[in-house]
């Protein structure tokens, strides 16, 4: 295995011509329609802009590039990015709080440019910032202490090492105590912070953010040190629920959230 994802070369900086921005498929067995739909993005509305730009948690849970071989739904996205990486279009991954362990074979395999959380991207005389969203929920304390720990390239080595099936039955482990903690915290607490976000544009001299993981889709217009700026979040996608949803986010002439 190469480096840790923690330690994987990633892209801070980037340039984009016609991008299509999306985020929080969380992709698994238990969601073949939007495994389905996934795939029918690659092969339609992606081919027709220059750049694919995924802003984390395309998986909803990632126990190490190693564990990709014998998992059938991995592989069918592996095969449909590199399809996609294969007609020209540029192709961007940066890791979610559910897929933080996307690393460098992952990147090798499909043709993918990782990118560092957060990224700066140039697209025209513009220049936004990128990010998955999760490190801007500065309220949620017990979150952001799990944050530091699950990035620290000591623990990522230290899990890695352990067997494939150990590794997912921790984070099925995990991903059950998030549920359960959900239900019990307020949902301001899990949303982001306004002044996070401020200090966040302010520190890459931007007055543009986009971003996922609230799973509350909107653009919002709001005053940054008396000019304005604003905050595109992406939607997070579920075919397979009786409320089904999804969609991307693209800026030609004007930026457009496109929502199902």
């Amino acid at each position: 295995m190469n480096l840790v994802p923690a330690l994987a070369v990633t892209t801070q900086r980037i340039a984009l011509t016609d991008p299509l921005f999306i985020s929080d498929l969380h992709l698994s067995e238990a969601q073949p329609r939007t495994l389905a739909r996934f795939e029918e993005l690659l092969a339609g509305e992606a081919c027709a802009h220059a750049e694919l730009v995924i802003l984390g948690d395309l998986f909803e849970y990632w126990a190490g590039d190693d564990a990709a071989d014998n998992d059938p739904v991995a592989q069918r996205v592996i095969v449909a990015l590199r399809a996609l990486r294969a007609a020209g279009v540029v192709l961007f991954v940066m890791q979610g709080n559910r897929d933080l362990l996307l690393g460098a074979d992952f990147a090798a395999a499909t043709g993918a440019t990782l990118l560092a959380d957060p990224t700066q991207a140039t697209i025209g005389s513009e220049t936004v910032l990128l990010a998955h969203g999760d490190t801007y929920c500065t309220r949620d304390l017990a979150y952001q202490r799990f944050r530091a720990q699950a990035r620290d390239p000591r623990f990522q080595s230290a899990f890695l090492t352990q067997p494939v099936e150990q590794r997912r039955a921790f984070i099925g482990q995990v991903r059950a105590r998030s549920e359960a903690v959900k239900r019990e915290t307020a949902a301001d607490i899990m949303d982001v912070t306004p002044e996070a976000v401020r200090q966040a544009l302010r520190a890459a001299g931007v007055r543009k953010l986009i971003h996922g993981h609230t799973h509350h889709p909107a653009a919002h217009v709001f005053e940054l040190d008396g000019a304005p700026a604003e905050r595109w979040v992406l939607p997070d996608w579920d075919l397979d629920s009786e409320a089904p949803r999804g969609g991307y986010l693209t800026c030609r002439g004007a930026w457009q959230l496109t929502l199902w």
